[in-house]
C-alpha cells in the first residue's frame, strides 16, 4: 500500500509561526547546494526537535528552521526541494547486518528475503531439483532463506525430503537465520556423519524419534558438512566480479528502504572499495572485520574509526557466543519451557577463550562485539568485558552486543555500567511472532527489550541482521512499537517504546553505536545531510500502518540515492 503524501499536520502553518526564527547555521557566508522548504522534519535533535526547512551545502546540513529563514542561503545554483509537508527523517542506521547481495542474485533463494510469505516443501524440493539438474554430480545443491514457520506444511524439512532432490549431489538447505540447516543422506555419507556420531561441542545432528538423523544440524556441527562436496571453482576475477554485484545490489536495496547508512557483518572489503570507487556505493559502511583482517589490524595498529566517512572500520564482526533465536537453539538459563528432556540451548565457546578474545581485541584499541542471545551468553560476554575493564582500563570503548535478546534486570544494569550499545532485533516482532511461542509469554517480556534498555539508559540500537530479518526500517519500527506480528499475535507488549523513541533508536542510537553521533543520527547543522522524506507522518499515522509508509526520498551527504 502506497501511503499519501499529502500535508499530514493540521494547523501546521500556525505550528511553524511558533517556532523560533534562529538560523542553525554555519557561518560561511556562501550559498546552498540544496534547500528543502515545507517539510515536517523531526529533527531527532534536543536542543530544536522540530522544523520546516534546513540548508544543505558540500554534504553537510549547513542550517535548520523556518522557511524564511532558508533565503538568503538561496542562490543561482541552488536546488529547491518542495517537501509539500511530507515527513522529513534523519537517514536509518541499523547496526546490524550481513551483506550477503550474491546470494539474492546467484542462489536458489526458497523463501522470501523481505516479506512474509509462506510456501511448500515441494515448492522448495522443485526448485532444488532445478538446480540440480544443471548442475555435476558430487557438487552441492542449495537452497536459502528457508524459515521454518514459514511452511505451509506446517512441519520441518527433512533428510527423507531432500533424498527426493537428488542422491548424487549434496543437498543443503538453510535457514534464514543462520544457525541450523539440513541435508539429505549424500552430505551425511561424504561427512562421515552417522546416526552413532556423538554431538560436538556447542551443536548438534538432530535425531528423529527411531534415532535416525533428520536431517537438521544446528550451530557449530554444521561446520563438518561444509567442509566436504564440491562448489563451483571460480577465478579470482570472477569472485571478485560476483562480490562486486553483489554489494551494488544490496546498496540500491538500502537506498530503497531509507538506509542510509549500515554495520556490515564482514564480506568482501576489496569489493566495497571498487563499489565505491565505481560510484555505486549508495550508503554509508561501519565495517566490521572477521579474522584474518583482525589479525591484520592488530598487527597494524589500526583502531575502530579508521577510515572516512563513507567506510570505516567499526567493531569487531560479531564472536559467536551461543545460538539463534528464531531457531531455538540460543542460550537460556532456566531452560526452554516444556522441553523434556531439558534444553537449555547451544553455548559456541569457552568462558576461557572467551576471555582471552575480548582482552587480545580490547588491548588493540578495537570496540569488541559478540553475538549475544540468550542470557547465559550474555552473562559469559559481561564476565569477559568487566574483566578486560578492570585488568586494562579504556575510555569510551562502547563494547557491542549484536542481538542482546534475552536480558533481565541484573545483566541491563551490568550493561549499563559499562556502556554497553546492544543492536536487538527489529523487524522480528512483526515477521517472526509464529516462533515466539516456543518461548512462551513470560520470557518474552524479557525478550527484544527496548523498553528495558531505554528505561535504563542504555542507547540501544538497531540490527535487523538480514539476512535473518527483513530490514526494512519502517516494518521494524511497527514490530518495536507495537509488538504485534503479522499474524495479529501480541507477544511482551511491556517491551512497546514510542515512536518518536524508536525513531531515535534506528538514527542518533546507531550513530552512537560506532562512535559517529557528532557526524550524523540527527538533522543539525554540521552534520552529514543524510535524510529521508516519507509519504506520511511516522508520528501520525495509526502504528499499524507504519510499514505502509512510502519511502518518496532518500538522501545521503546531499546526493539523492533513491527517488519514488
Amino acid at each position: 500500500m502506497r501511503a499519501s503524501r499529502r500535508a499530514v499536520l493540521g494547523g501546521a502553518a500556525a505550528t511553524f509561526a511558533a517556532w523560533p526564527s534562529r538560523l542553525l547555521a554555519a557561518s560561511d557566508p556562501k550559498v546552498a547546494d540544496l534547500v528543502v522548504r515545507n517539510a515536517n522534519v523531526h529533527t531527532v535533535d534536543p536542543s530544536a526537535a522540530r522544523a520546516e526547512a534546513f540548508a544543505v551545502r558540500d554534504g553537510r546540513f549547513i542550517a535548520v528552521g523556518t522557511n524564511d529563514s532558508m533565503d538568503g542561503l538561496i542562490g543561482k545554483g541552488t536546488e529547491v526541494y518542495d517537501a509539500k509537508r511530507m515527513a522529513v527523517v534523519p537517514g536509518f542506521i541499523d547496526c546490524h547486518l550481513h551483506p550477503d547481495g550474491e546470494t539474492l542474485l546467484y542462489e536458489v533463494l526458497v523463501g522470501n528475503p523481505f516479506e512474509v510469505e509462506l510456501v511448500t516443501i515441494e515448492s522448495i524440493v522443485g526448485k532444488l531439483r532445478e538446480r540440480a539438474a544443471k548442475t555435476p554430480p558430487g557438487q552441492w545443491v542449495e537452497g536459502f532463506f528457508y524459515d521454518d514457520t514459514k511452511v505451509k506444511d506446517g512441519r520441518l524439512i527433512t533428510r527423507a525430503d531432500l533424498d527426493r532432490v537428488s542422491a548424487d549431489h549434496p543437498v543443503a538447505v538453510y535457514h534464514r537465520g543462520g544457525h541450523t540447516s539440513f541435508y539429505n543422506s549424500k552430505a551425511f555419507e561424504l561427512a562421515g556423519i552417522t546416526k552413532n556420531t556423538p554431538q560436538p561441542f556447542g551443536g548438534t545432528f538432530d535425531r528423529d524419534s527411531s534415532g535416525e538423523l533428520n536431517g537438521r544440524v544446528t550451530d557449530n556441527a554444521q561446520e563438518l558438512l561444509w567442509k566436504v562436496g564440491k562448489r563451483p571453482d571460480y577465478s579470482e576475477t570472477e569472485k571478485l566480479r560476483r562480490a562486486k554485484a553483489g554489494l551494488a545490489h544490496l546498496s540500491r536495496q538500502f537506498a530503497r528502504y531509507g538506509l542510509t547508512s549500515v554495520h556490515h557483518e564482514g564480506g568482501n572489503f576489496s569489493a566495497l572499495l571498487e563499489v565505491r570507487r565505481d560510484g555505486e556505493l549508495h550508503h554509508r559502511v561501519s565495517y566490521e572485520p572477521e579474522q584474518p583482517m583482525i589479525d591484520s589490524m592488530i598487527a597494524n595498529g589500526w583502531r575502530t574509526g579508521f577510515g572516512d566517512e563513507w567506510i570505516r572500520l567499526g567493531a569487531t564482526s560479531e564472536h559467536t557466543v551461543d545460538g539463534s533465536f528464531s531457531e531455538r537453539t540460543m542460550s537460556i538459563r532456566a531452560g526452554y519451557p516444556g522441553r523434556k528432556p531439558p534444553y537449555y540451548g547451544n553455548i559456541t565457546t569457552t568462558q576461557e577463550d572467551l576471555d582471552a578474545w575480548v582482552e587480545r581485541v580490547w588491548r588493540a584499541g578495537i570496540q569488541p562485539n559478540c553475538h549475544t542471545n540468550g542470557d547465559t551468553a550474555i552473562d559469559m560476554y559481561l564476565k569477559s568485558l568487566e574483566r578486560a575493564r578492570r585488568l586494562f582500563p579504556k575510555p569510551d570503548v562502547r563494547p557491542k552486543f549484536t542481538h542482546a535478546t534475552l536480558a533481565d534486570a541484573g545483566l541491563i544494569a551490568r550493561m549499563k555500567a559499562i556502556d554497553a550499545v546492544p543492536a536487538p532485533f527489529t523487524s522480528y516482532a512483526f515477521y517472526n511472532p509464529d516462533k515466539f511461542k516456543f518461548y512462551g509469554e513470560a520470557l518474552m517480556q524479557h525478550i527484544m527489550p527496548y523498553r528495558s534498555y531505554l528505561d535504563a539508559g542504555i542507547k540501544v540500537a538497531a540490527g535487523c541482521d538480514f539476512s535473518p530479518g527483513p530490514f526494512a526500517p519502517l516494518l521494524g519500527i511497527q514490530g518495536m512499537v507495537t509488538r504485534t506480528g503479522w499474524n495479529g499475535e501480541t507477544w511482551g507488549a511491556n517491551q512497546r517504546i514510542s515512536v518518536a523513541e524508536a525513531l531515535r533508536v534506528y538514527t542518533w542510537n546507531g550513530a552512537y553505536n560506532s562512535h559517529e553521533e557528532h557526524l550524523k543520527g540527527s538533522i543539525a547543522a554540521g552534520k552529514l545531510a543524510d535524510f529521508v522524506v516519507l509519504g506520511d507522518d511516522p508520528l501520525a499515522v495509526d502504528p499499524s500502518r507504519l510499514k505502509d509508509i512510502e519511502i518518496v526520498r532518500t538522501v545521503v551527504g546531499g546526493r539523492t540515492t533513491y527517488a519514488a
